[in-house]
Parts: C-alpha cells; structure tokens; sequence
C-alpha cells in the first residue's frame, strides 16, 4: 500500500480483533477491511483474534455471525482463531514481573466501576481516572475478589519515558508518553480481576500483540488516547512496541460513532436487504 516503507512492508503482520458482544457493524467491517487490505498489499499476514474474556456478555452466536461476515466480505486470515477467553491464567502469570517490582496493588472498589475499567474504552463513554483510594494497600492485604491496579506513577518512575510511532491520518508522528498526561487522563489502571478469572482489554491485548508478532496496529482512532498504556506494557514487560495505525470512524448521519446496538447498520441488516461486499466497501469509503 503507498506509504509504507520497506521496513513496514517487510515482515508486515496484523490484526483484526473484535468482542463478540454483538453484530458487527459498518465501523467493524471498515476496520476489518482496511487492515486486510494493508496485510495484503504489503505481502503480509493478517490474524483473527477474539477478545471474548468479558464472560457474561460473549456469546457463542455472536462470534458464529461475526465469522460468517468476515467470510462473506471475502476476509481471509491467516492461521488459526485465537480466542483470549482460553488464555487468562496465562495472561495472569504475566502480571508477576510487575508484582515483583512494586507496581501492583489490590483494589476492592465497587464491581461495576471495575468491571467498566477492564472492558475497552469506546468513544463517548467517559473514562474517569481513578483517584486512588487502595494505593496504599500492599499485595499481601490482597482479597479473592479484589482487582489489581498498575500504580502508573511508580511504574513511570521506573523507566525511560516510552515512545511509539502513528501511521493514521488524525495523529500522524512519533509520540512520547506525557507523565501528567498519562496521570491526569489514565491513572492507575485495572488490569485483572482474580475472582471473576477475566483480564482487561490494555493487558490482554498488548500480551497477544507481542506473542503474535503484530508488527502494525490498525485500528479506530477512538482508542488512540489510550495506547499509552499499551506501550507502558509493552516496555515494563520487555515486549515490542508495533507501528498504530488509528483509523477514522464511521459515524450515523448526525455524527455518532457506531455502536454494537446500532442494528439498523448491522452487516446482517444490509445483507438480507442484498448488499454485496463490493456495496459495504462502497458505504463505508473503500
């Protein structure tokens, strides 16, 4: 694809990783269709994951459709469907490089509010930086149901500040992660949760990039304010940082990002009314 540079083109791998929460829409399909075409133009792979560890709302029908739309758009991915729901006690194993050096601490505030910080963040749903209140719990006061928090403050202290590069249109350049940026806007994330055996999205995530050997991250440019953290990650756990690429969204006629509960412009809607995949490309700018 023009643009590239033979370092990206070589060696190009890449993903599409959506939550079988819901039908995909046309914002899934331009995602998933830009990226297959970046993989392909540049020789390279393209991966299927899914991000499926929130349990209580996966389900087995959503992820069926989901890969009979990919199909029927005419994606095709390289090696086998990886499932994150199959992999969290090794997600969890993960966490111990930053429990030895003093970054984790228990949290035990209300389920809800960490059941919403583990899930990925979307566009319009605020996220509120947490202030603290178990920071000054140790790991040994740690409770079956508690959660455990990176303490981002120590955890920046204890490195170079990291760097990662952006391909897409809105944030093209080389960044460097902000201290107070990251303080004020992200704080002291969760990144498990032991008792109801699930992960978050920022963990989950940067361990599968590292692991598939993701060399570009092509994606809605709603999760550009968090890559931050992905790349504190990848740097306290000694993993690559990959080329983001953050991609425009696809909005409703007033300007909306779509969301999963958008049925009206479910790829499923637009294929029992005939669309073909030549359509949907159409619709959505490819």
């Amino acid at each position: 694809m023009a643009g590239l540079t033979p370092r990206q083109a070589g060696g190009f791998v890449t993903r599409f990783a959506p939550s079988p929460t819901g039908p995909l829409h046309l914002g899934h399909a331009y995602s998933a269709l830009l990226a297959h075409d970046m993989a392909r133009a540049a020789g390279g792979r393209f991966l299927l994951r899914m991000e499926d560890t929130d349990s209580e709302r996966s389900k087995e029908t959503y992820e069926a459709q989901i890969l009979d739309d990919l199909e029927w758009l005419g994606i095709v991915w390289d090696g086998p469907l990886h499932r994150q729901s199959c992999h969290i006690a090794a997600y969890n194993q993960r966490l111990t490089p930053l429990e030895a050096r003093g970054l984790l601490y228990p949290c035990g505030c209300s389920r809800g509010d960490i059941r919403a910080a583990l899930a990925a963040p979307q566009e319009g749903v605020p996220h509120l930086t947490y202030p603290g209140t178990c920071r000054g719990r140790d790991m040994a006061s740690r409770q079956p149901s508690d959660a455990l928090r990176l303490n981002l403050a120590a955890a920046l202290d204890q490195i170079a500040p990291p760097c990662f590069s952006e391909t897409g249109p809105a944030h093209r350049g080389e960044h460097i992660v902000d201290r107070e940026q990251s303080l004020s806007q992200i704080g002291d994330v969760v990144l498990s949760r032991k008792g109801e055996n699930i992960v978050a999205y920022f963990l989950a995530s940067a361990l599968d990039d590292a692991d598939h050997g993701i060399t570009h991250v092509i994606r809605g440019e709603d999760l550009f304010e968090f890559t931050p953290v992905q790349v504190l990650l990848q740097k306290l756990l000694g993993l690559p940082t990959p080329i983001y690429h953050h991609h425009r969204l696809i909005r409703d006629e007033h300007g909306k990002r779509l969301a999963k509960r958008d049925d009206a412009r479910a790829l499923s809607k637009f294929r029992t009314e005939g669309a073909t995949p030549q359509n949907i490309r159409e619709m959505v700018g490819l």
